[in-house]
């Protein structure tokens, strides 16, 4: 995958996702495999319509990078990730000072 998803599924952002921006090379280098293959986009739609010619459209954003409502633009997606690293960033602090303090001095 190289394109989040924002149709209602939790993913990463663009920027955690290990294919984004990188060469089928720099991702087998980054998985430590020799050689990474992918099947073709089209093949794929191609072998769903063997199965169901009526299938006629596929959301299939997260490889394409098309989503299918034609507003997704490059500064929704950067809002859209912005606020998922301050929500993460919340959640971390909001962790931190959920910790129980005891009150007990650690003893050598």
């Amino acid at each position: 995958m190289r394109y989040p998803n924002v149709y209602g599924i939790d993913m990463p952002t663009r920027e955690e996702l290990i294919a984004c921006g990188r060469t089928e090379a720099e991702i087998a280098r980054e998985i430590g495999c020799d050689e990474l293959i992918y099947q073709d986009l089209e093949a794929l739609r191609e072998d769903v319509r063997s199965v169901n010619r009526k299938v006629v459209n596929f959301e299939d954003s997260c490889f394409s990078g098309v989503y299918v409502t034609g507003d997704v633009t490059r500064e929704y997606l950067d809002g859209v990730e912005a606020r998922r690293r301050d929500g993460a960033k919340m959640a971390e602090m909001e962790a931190a000072s959920a910790q129980l303090d005891l009150g007990l001095e650690l003893v050598e």
